[in-house]
């Protein structure tokens, strides 16, 4: 967000107490260390952050190349750069399969390039064993993080670079929002905008609540002045970015509570000339207030991402989603009532526990009621660590997903096509 923030730093003394400024002093002094390697190398040090995942990470990824940026490195093409990091996703067993793959093929490159650094970080460094593995099968690998201390990235830099070891530093969960630490973006006219991080739903299938921590929401004043910095840098359009955007709460010291639905107002009145959107909502937590401010405020995007899931209640209700097939229905309704131009995409899989071929046929018929505009949709995959893999058996054939999932993307695109 703020680049220019200015500290009186002194690197020879010890680091200040306050976050930011703590993290500016760590910033300034591995700007000497990487200062000193290019002068050894002759040349500019370079780096490549890769993104895997949501959009949660893509702007941490934004805050990753910001800090790098500050502390001297220039970005490059994966392989041509001295620093690589990726910021990881765990929702799939897929997303971590390609990660330990791309890490075998950077072996052979680390081995001939000694001052070579690779770093890991985001949400699939939260589960504990990934760490143990990276620990005893990828000792080449220089740095590992999580999710909850993203803005600790230059002082682990500054530690890797003094200890010359392997730097792990996981954090179980933190109520810690750091504010005001450099953010490279990777778009002139659009931004994201973190206005809450975690997640407290719990779903039986998913590992964010483990690996994002609690619910916590950042000061709207901190978020008003992010946009302001955005809109002042020539930025049109922000997307309000939660893991459950909608459950936003932040209480005043006086006992007020701004909810979503006010914030979301607070956020398109004070930027008139922006484009706000927001992503992603719980069906649970879709207000008739916060439709009632979206089809009220002239710039915020009429576009809902609202996953449902599932049109099963059997199944929505083994989900833990908290929701029924006709409430979400009734939210469908609601928006439709007040915006019926706007847009409606979501969220489904197919092949959850004890799913029977009248379940699918349920979701079947919740996507012709509703004719969503675009869908994202996947077959379950059991990961790890949740409520689902150790109560809920993984029960579903392999076989009958790929027949579900192939039954549910054709039926999005010949309702896509007939509504186009």
């Amino acid at each position: 967000m703020l680049n220019n923030v200015n500290y009186d730093i002194d690197i020879t003394k010890e680091p200040p107490a306050d976050d930011t400024a703590r993290q500016y002093y760590f910033i300034e002094k591995a700007k000497a260390y990487v200062q000193r390697e290019s002068e050894e190398l002759g040349r500019p040090l370079t780096f490549c952050v890769t993104t895997f995942g949501c959009q949660m990470n893509a702007r941490d990824s934004e805050k990753l190349c910001g800090i790098l940026e500050k502390i001297g490195y220039v970005e490059a093409a994966e392989d041509e750069a001295d620093f690589i990091i990726f910021n990881t996703c765990t929702v799939r067993e897929n997303a971590n399969m390609r990660v330990y793959g791309r890490l075998g093929q950077l072996k052979p490159r680390k081995k001939k390039n000694p001052h070579m650094m690779i770093g890991l970080c985001g949400c699939m460094m939260q589960e504990p064993e990934v760490v143990e593995k990276l620990k005893t099968s990828y000792r080449y690998v220089d740095i590992i993080f999580g999710t909850h201390n993203i803005f600790k990235f230059a002082e682990l830099i500054v530690t890797r670079f003094e200890s010359q070891r392997m730097v792990i530093d996981i954090w179980k969960d933190t109520d810690k929002i750091v504010e005001d630490l450099p953010v490279e973006r990777k778009y002139s006219f659009k931004s994201g905008v973190n206005i809450m991080f975690g997640c407290n739903n719990f779903c039986s299938y998913c590992i964010v609540p483990y690996v994002r921590g609690r619910e916590r929401s950042r000061e709207p004043k901190e978020i008003i002045r992010e946009i302001e910095c955005l809109a002042a840098d020539g930025v049109v359009e922000i997307m309000l970015l939660g893991q459950n955007v909608n459950s936003y709460h932040y209480e005043y010291p006086d006992g007020r509570v701004l909810g979503f639905a006010g914030l979301l107002k607070l956020v398109a009145e004070s930027a008139p000339e922006m484009r706000v959107r927001f992503t992603t909502s719980h069906p649970k937590d879709m207000s008739d207030e916060t439709i009632q401010v979206i089809a009220e405020t002239p710039n915020v995007c009429r576009h809902i991402h609202l996953p449902v899931q599932s049109g099963s209640n059997k199944v929505l209700k083994a989900m833990n989603r908290k929701y029924t097939r006709e409430w979400y229905l009734d939210r469908i309704a609601a928006i439709r009532k007040a915006m019926p131009d706007c847009g409606i995409s979501t969220d489904m899989f197919t092949g959850f526990h004890d799913e029977s071929e009248e379940d699918f046929e349920e979701t079947l018929s919740l996507m012709r009621e509703v004719v969503f505009d675009s869908a994202f949709m996947f077959k379950y995959s059991e990961r790890p660590g949740t409520f689902a893999s150790k109560n809920l058996p993984d029960n579903v054939s392999e076989e009958v997903k790929i027949d579900r999932l192939n039954r549910m993307i054709a039926l999005q695109n010949e309702l896509s096509a007939e509504s186009s």
